[in-house]
């Protein structure tokens, strides 16, 4: 019986991880421009940290964790999400206390829940997403949405839809959690066992809840937009107006909700409209956390982010049919014919890559023919042919692949005269 890769995972091959490759560098220079840092953290941390930085209400944390007791008996679970790690990476090195704030971090690395494999989504998963750290200004909440959107547009999505919404100040949210558990509570024995549990808890997730939300009481449920506050309502205004300041389209829904307790002000989504991407169109989710930093042991800061899937990402990219603007492509080949002219190949092709191009050569001892067939495949710009002939005449061949061109180049002074070729 042959090993199989375990299920909910993948192997990114040659000829699309070239893909990832495109999209995370587009990535990576957004945030360079938004003046975003990269942070590493640890694949596996505490278990402790994402029951209290997750929340233990959440889907994650009730069935989704990869959790295990280590050989020195310590609770250790593999990342689920990438912000409980960044906010205890935040709290441990101090960063609180950076002359420059707010501290705006980003990261991109696989993240690992227990959840039923389908299009889209895998139990090992790459996910990149933001953080900043050290400010309540509105503008920043807008700044983070707006970051977000320029890498879906960069790629070239266009069927997107921006959802937004205010989840007020802990004032705003006490009165709301009222109005929620009294709206729930005389028919409570009618939703499932989950949202039994977190009527008390918090009855905010009863919002978000798939295997109810055809219940006739989730449409009449008490909206947050009512509960808020004239600060609540002041900050959320301001959001807005960034966002159609900066040209973002968006819709407010006040459905959408962020479950955890320490979630307040923005929450936001953004989704694929694309026809046959499926029934879970939601491609990015963040929110506001001016309460996550004192959960798990910091001084009181306030943070807003978001997460999301490069799987997905991916999958919206192939569902509009988007061709990405990159081309796989080696600069020399080496066809080499004879033992003398093998062994200079192997000088040459190294001196080559040492100034900076793409090369390759055979090492099957094929033919000349098939030599030719292989640098095509690998769609290398030129062919150097090097045999006995050239050796004695102290040149070497090189075919142009697109244009059929050929030239004699001296075989002493190839590299640099390589060089002016391949220009």
């Amino acid at each position: 019986m042959s090993i199989q890769i375990p299920r909910g995972t993948q192997d990114i091959l040659p000829g699309e991880v070239e893909k990832w490759q495109y999209v995370e560098e587009i990535a990576k220079e957004l945030c360079k421009k938004f003046n975003y840092k990269e942070i590493r953290t640890p694949i596996f941390e505490h278990t402790e940290l994402f029951l209290r930085g997750v929340g233990d209400t959440t889907d994650i944390v009730q069935k989704e964790m990869y959790s295990f007791e280590d050989r020195g008996g310590r609770d250790i679970t593999l990342r689920p999400e990438g912000t409980a790690s960044v906010a205890r990476s935040y709290i441990e090195n101090k960063m609180f206390g950076n002359p420059n704030q707010p501290v705006k971090l980003y990261y991109n690395g696989p993240m690992f829940r227990y959840e039923r494999p389908q299009a889209g989504r895998f139990r090992q998963f790459v996910q990149f997403g933001i953080e900043a750290l050290g400010s309540q200004d509105p503008a920043i909440d807008a700044e983070v949405i707006s970051l977000a959107m320029s890498l879906y547009r960069e790629v070239g999505l266009k069927s997107l839809k921006l959802v937004i919404n205010s989840l007020g100040d802990k004032e705003s949210r006490t009165a709301h959690r009222e109005a929620l558990i009294q709206h729930f509570k005389p028919r409570i024995g009618e939703f499932c066992g989950d949202c039994q549990n977190r009527l008390e808890k918090n009855p905010l997730r009863i919002l978000d809840c798939k295997k109810d939300r055809d219940h006739e009481l989730m449409g009449t449920a008490p909206s947050i937009l009512e509960y808020l506050n004239e600060d609540s309502k002041d900050y959320f205004n301001k959001v807005q107006s960034y966002l159609s300041a900066l040209g973002i389209d968006f819709e407010v829904d006040p459905t959408l909700v962020r479950g955890l307790d320490y979630y307040n002000h923005t929450a936001f989504e953004i989704m694929s409209n694309a026809e046959g991407f499926g029934s879970i169109t939601t491609l990015c989710g963040g929110g506001r956390y001016n309460g996550l930093i004192q959960e798990i042991g910091g001084p009181e800061t306030p943070g807003i982010g978001f997460g999301l899937s490069i799987e997905r990402l991916l999958a919206a990219i192939e569902a509009e049919g988007v061709e990405l603007p990159f081309q796989s492509q080696v600069d020399c080949y080496f066809v080499a014919l004879g033992e003398e002219a093998k062994d200079a190949a192997v000088e040459l092709l190294f001196n080559v890559r040492k100034a900076g191009f793409s090369a390759e050569k055979d090492y099957q001892d094929r033919k000349i023919k098939a030599q030719f067939k292989a640098a095509d495949r690998i769609n290398s710009r030129f062919v150097a042919v090097l045999g006995e002939d050239e050796l004695k005449q102290n040149k070497i061949n090189v075919k142009n692949m697109e244009t059929g061109d050929q030239v004699e180049l001296p075989l002493q002074d190839f590299v640099s005269a390589f060089k002016e070729l391949a220009q």
